[in-house]
């Protein structure tokens, strides 16, 4: 290990000894300090201290080919410096180096870990494969700023998005920060989603008439891949969610209680559906596959349809009905319940809601039974010119009009 003084000129010219991998040259004027020469031609600039507990430790300043030397000297000593003080000059840099790029921690921690209880966390990777991995992913967790999140949902709210799916965004990049916060992951003390919001997420309802629920049937049993169809069909017997229908398994069916067994609903709990007689007949006339639990497979694949949208979309397009959602048969079984008069508090059992608030945005009167309900104010209080009926006669709440003198 050679020592001289180390001049710009000298680290210019420097070679690595014949028949070595790599000399080591080491500054006479300052303890510790050395240029490394390598074979290959490459030079860097190290520091050698000892630390607190008198081991000895190297630290890579940096290439000489982009720092000068009198930049290296003075980051040796400011090394040497934080050493004496005590404090590991290593210790930023393993810090820096520990913490993760944003597409890491989401492949690595934040997948597996919402995979094993979020009935959901298919939608949380779609948002983040479409929406923020191809933008943010390559930042470390502490290189994402608020307004790095600001400009995706700027750039989504261009493209048309509605502010649910924007805010959904913003959701899961607070909560993967929170997590990495609760796991004290390097780099993940601040969270660059906290206060964000893209506005109100307007709740898009849309209920099918009794008409189109005709119409969408007639599509229903028109359609080529009658698996597919026959699970939507039991979606709007049944008002269930897709996955609880599309994952359904003949085990499940209680063919005694007329039941339809969901063992971890979306709010994690298991549910009954219950099941109507057209709901049993569409299962009883439905084939089973040798070998085969699910009670709608894909015929490509046996199992599970991951999505039902292309044959959702072919058949409502059939029916006329391209502004339905596959979800909105769900609402629609509600409505159609409603308005038969059937209780808020028995629709929220039928549809498996925890909370009755939740079902009351399923709800949907219609013109039709406003009306109807507005005429039992008659009983109370007749308007001079109306004529009160016995109950049971003159229509369905005993009211008729006498027509004027």
């Amino acid at each position: 290990m050679p020592t001289m003084t180390l001049t710009a000129q000298f680290v210019r010219e420097a070679a690595c000894g014949a028949g070595r991998r790599k000399t080591d040259f080491f500054d006479f004027g300052q303890r510790g300090f050395l240029l490394e020469v390598r074979q290959s031609g490459g030079k860097t600039y190290y520091q050698r201290y000892t630390d607190e507990r008198g081991r000895e430790r190297q630290y890579k300043i940096g290439p000489a080919d982009v720092l000068t030397l009198d930049q290296a000297r003075r980051k040796a000593k400011q090394i040497v410096a934080e050493a004496l003080l005590g404090a590991d000059p290593q210790q930023k840099r393993r810090e820096m180096r520990g913490i993760p790029l944003l597409k890491d921690f989401v492949a690595e921690r934040y997948l597996p870990y919402v995979r094993g209880y979020k009935n959901s966390w298919v939608t949380d990777e779609t948002v983040l494969r479409i929406h923020v991995l191809p933008k943010l992913g390559n930042l470390a967790l502490d290189e994402l700023k608020t307004e790095a999140i600001s400009t995706v949902v700027n750039a989504m709210r261009e493209d048309g998005y509605a502010s649910g799916t924007m805010n959904r965004v913003i959701v899961i990049l607070r909560y993967i920060y929170n997590l990495a916060r609760k796991w004290k992951v390097p780099g993940g003390l601040e969270n660059p989603a906290a206060g964000l919001s893209a506005g109100p997420d307007v709740q898009r309802n849309r209920f099918l008439s009794e008409e189109e629920a005709e119409a969408l049937v007639r599509a229903i049993h028109a359609d080529e891949n009658q698996t597919a169809a026959r699970s939507i069909m039991l979606l709007l017997l049944t008002g269930g969610r897709r996955n609880e229908i599309t994952y359904a398994k003949w085990d499940y069916v209680d063919w005694t209680k007329k039941t339809l067994l969901v063992p971890k609903s979306k709010s994690g709990r298991a549910r009954v559906i219950a099941l109507n007689q057209s709901a049993i007949a569409l299962l009883t006339s439905t084939p089973r596959l040798d070998g085969n639990p699910y009670i709608f497979p894909s015929p490509v694949t046996g199992r599970p349809s991951a999505s039902l949208f292309f044959p959702w979309d072919r058949i409502r397009k059939r029916a006329g009905l391209e502004d339905v959602r596959l979800h909105d048969l769900r609402h629609s079984f509600a409505s159609f319940l409603v308005n038969r008069g059937v209780s808020l508090y028995v629709v929220q059992g039928l549809l498996g809601h925890l909370h009755a608030r939740t079902t009351q945005r399923y709800a949907h009167l219609t013109q039709e039974t406003l009306t109807d309900a507005a005429e039992l104010m008659q009983e109370v209080i007749t308007f001079p010119g109306v004529e009160r009926k016995s109950a049971g006669a003159g229509g369905a709440f005993g009211v008729m009009a006498r027509p004027p003198d």
